[in-house]
């Protein structure tokens, strides 16, 4: 095909799209089946309508082909381990009585049953359930849910492409089940699962796909070359199949590397490669290998990730270099709009200027459309588009809101003196235990407790107005009472104030630091039903006053036992917002320290002895290729212990990291130099505390020994053994009790049991370690 031809048939796509509805309407009705109002029917003809809404707004608003399969009512990594059949044997029973209630159990157990492991989807805040796979894993084909979603776009009258999982990135997300050898690799079950999808493949050709897209996303991290082969072979049997349609191979997030001339050359119809900042070099590794003749090039030039509107001039150029290196240049988002809000427009509390730089899934849409008109029809057909887009990109770069000298000027001066404690751990801790004479194997949680229906009350009619300021704070305030008091009556020892008036661990600060802008509908899938508001990170970060300081203080004078301060440290502030594009994150990493470090300081100056400042996001935030990560990690670092340096010795320094893989960042995590850090460790069974031990971390942890997002409530003898376990990598006299991560999405029953027994098996095994 002509380069004039290339771009005459250029097209608009998406590779996926945010599942919640307007209203969270899935959200409602999920729970709503979970707590027993709402029948399996209803949920499932919610999803339907939510599914048939989303494709005409697609279709409608331009785009030329919708996918179907990517859907999910928790988890499309979930729905793949359901697609090839690899139900873990404690679940199998569940799925066979009812597959619906079988599925929920995989993904949040049972009081009898524990769940999937949950992680990072690679560098995103959302999480994906592991598979567990074995050398005696038999798959087995199910189409049903990718044959169905596809014959419902289709009665529509809709061209659309089911989106999977590809094999192998599937396996190479998965884990040994539990029992099976740490040492098996789930990528030599490869030729096993091939065959299951060449059955869905054809599954789906019958019911009418004329391309499937195979998402193979873990091959933009580092591979070795039996991966790397592995792959190879994959995508060469996938497409030498005869009964099949044509095969789309999606990568994101990053470039593909090695694995681009090693797919380029296999049989597949198609790649779809990220052409944005973050995968810079793709476009010269395309050139570098001849381009894709013969093949359809899917143009990932919108980002998918962030909010900002795009470049529509710039990424025409990329296409316009593209035309010349495929048969067929379509144009998409650089990955699934799964990760950004719908609809900007509905954010009518935001200035409007402002809001125009602002681009959710809907708008990405459009630009997509947009870009795709321009490269089939010439610039003429959207001059109109690019003028407003010049306008509103030069609003953004100019406007004082991203240029605030005070904050630069404090930032560029900052020392190195002030990224390091005044006295090295050895010397803080034993001025730690004078200070705070905990016991042996000391209990906490990691800072907030149920937000029940009445806070979340409270909140709307504080913002509705049906109540006022003091009202409000008196709510908070007897809150706060009964969380202290239940704590001190349970036996814990060092206490939080359970956080009633935070509605969320990165929007409460984002909302109180300038630079900010917070969203009132721009819900973001996290995991399942749980969906956050990422606020927008959109210009210099300061701190206008105390934040926390109150609260903290008030919980303190309740009670003799310290109370920790709660913080939210830098790289998850920006991990979990929609981050700033115009300069480089360390930048805004430090200024977010700084306005931290105020605040840690002004906790501590109001008799704050124990301050938590989380970073959970510092794994997830780690690039996927290992090149970039000693630069991210030496700025991430920098900036935790920018936020925490300036106390006094005897102030305790906690942090903490949940659901992810941290066994490389154990280094990172020494070098924050916290005095204490809590990290999940229940459905991983006290992996992180070997790794911990492996390093010879110096200081104290506490790897959790309740798993909060599950709706079980573990016994004190399950939460005693895995303290015991535990101990066999902590030293007892470094080692803390506590939950996997904070108790907000948990129903105050489970957690007033869960935490009962939790302090009971910290005291059943001190007994033990004290031979009483």
């Amino acid at each position: 095909m002509t380069t004039e031809s290339a771009a005459a048939a250029a097209r608009a796509t998406v590779y996926g799209y945010p599942r919640q509805g307007p209203n969270r309407e899935l959200k409602k009705a999920i729970e709503g089946y979970w707590k027993g109002r709402v029948t399996a029917d209803t949920l499932r003809d919610t999803a339907a309508e939510l599914r048939r809404s989303n494709w005409r707004q697609l279709a409608q608003a331009g785009v030329h082909e919708v996918p179907t399969g990517d859907f999910s009512y928790y988890d499309h990594v979930l729905d793949t381990t359901v697609m090839v059949g690899a139900i873990p044997e404690r679940h199998r029973t569940a799925v066979e009585t009812d597959a619906l209630d079988g599925y929920f159990a995989m993904a949040r157990g049972t009081q009898d049953v524990a769940p999937l492991e949950m992680t990072k989807w690679f560098d995103t805040n959302y999480h994906y359930l592991v598979p567990e796979l074995s050398p005696d894993t038999d798959f087995s084909a199910d189409s049903s849910k990718q044959v169905a979603e596809l014959e419902e776009a289709l009665a529509l009258g809709l061209s659309a492409r089911p989106v999977l999982v590809g094999p192998v990135t599937y396996l190479l997300l998965a884990k040994p089940a539990p029992g099976v050898d740490a040492g098996f690799e789930p990528l030599t079950l490869l030729d096993r699962l091939l065959p299951v999808y060449a059955e869905v493949l054809a599954d789906l050709r019958a019911a009418g796909a004329e391309w499937v897209q195979l998402d193979e996303p873990a091959l933009v991290q580092d591979r070795t070359d039996a991966e790397l082969n592995a792959a190879a072979r994959a995508y060469r049997e996938l497409g030498a199949l005869t009964d099949r349609p044509k095969l789309l191979v999606a990568s994101y997030f990053d470039r593909l590397g090695k694995a681009l001339p090693i797919l380029a050359k296999t049989p597949v119809d198609g790649l779809a490669l990220d052409f944005t900042e973050a995968a810079a070099g793709n476009l010269e590794d395309l050139a570098s290998v001849g381009g894709l003749p013969g093949k359809r090039l899917v143009a990932g030039v919108v980002d998918g990730r962030n909010v900002w509107i795009n470049d529509l001039a710039k990424s025409l150029s990329t296409l316009g270099t593209l035309l010349g290196l495929a048969d067929r240049v379509d144009v998409a988002a650089s990955c699934s709009l799964l990760h950004v809000p719908l609809d900007a427009a509905a954010e009518w509390d935001i200035d409007p200027q402002i809001r125009r730089w602002l681009a959710f899934a809907r708008q990405k849409t459009a630009e997509i459309v947009v870009l795709a008109k321009g490269l089939a029809q010439g610039t003429d057909a959207i001059t109109g588009d690019l003028t407003a887009n010049r306008a509103d990109l030069a609003s953004r770069a100019t406007s004082p809101i991203t240029n605030d000298p005070a904050v630069r000027a404090r930032s560029a001066a900052v020392t190195d003196a002030a990224t390091r404690r005044s006295q090295p751990y050895a010397e803080r801790t034993a001025a730690q235990r004078a200070h705070l004479r905990l016991p042996l194997l000391p209990t906490t949680t990691i800072g907030s407790f149920p937000q029940t229906g009445e806070l979340r009350t409270a909140r709307a009619d504080l913002r509705a107005g049906r109540i006022d300021t003091a009202g409000y704070e008196e709510r908070i305030k007897t809150e706060i009472q009964e969380v202290v008091s239940f704590q001190e009556k349970t036996g814990l020892d060092v206490l939080v104030h359970g956080e009633p008036e935070r509605n969320d661990m990165v929007q409460y600060f984002a909302e109180q630091l300038t630079g900010y802008l917070a969203t009132e509908h721009g819900w973001v899938q996290s995991y399942g039903t749980r969906y956050v508001r990422p606020p927008v990170l959109a210009g210099d970060i300061s701190r206008p006053e105390p934040m926390t300081v109150r609260w903290t203080s008030y919980a303190q004078s309740l009670t003799s036992r310290p109370v920790k301060g709660m913080l939210t440290g830098p790289v998850t502030m920006l991990a979990w917002s929609f981050v700033r594009d115009d300069q480089p994150l360390a930048d805004t990493a430090r200024q977010v320290a700084l306005a931290l470090r105020d605040e840690v300081d002004d906790l501590e100056a109001a008799g704050t002895s124990v301050i938590q400042v989380d970073e959970p996001a510092l794994r997830e935030t780690l690039p996927l290729r290992s090149s970039d990560r000693p630069a991210y990690l030496k700025w991430a670092t920098e900036a935790f212990r920018l936020s925490t340096s300036g106390v006094r010795p005897d102030t305790q320094i906690h942090t903490h990291m949940c659901y992810a893989e941290f066994g490389d960042i154990v280094q990172a995590i020494d070098d924050l130099d916290a005095d204490v850090i809590s990290l999940e460790a229940a459905r991983s069974h006290m992996q992180v505390a070997r790794e911990l031990s492996a390093h010879g971390y110096p200081r104290e942890a506490g790897p959790g020994v309740y798993d909060i997002h599950s709706p079980r409530v573990p016994s004190a003898e399950e939460a005693a053994d895995l303290l015991r376990t535990g101990l066999e990598a902590i030293p007892a006299e470094r080692l803390w009790v506590n939950p996997d991560c904070g108790l907000k999405t948990r129903a105050w029953p489970e957690t007033r049991t869960s935490l009962e027994n939790l302090v009971a098996a910290a005291r059943t095994v001190r007994e033990e370690l004290s031979g009483s």
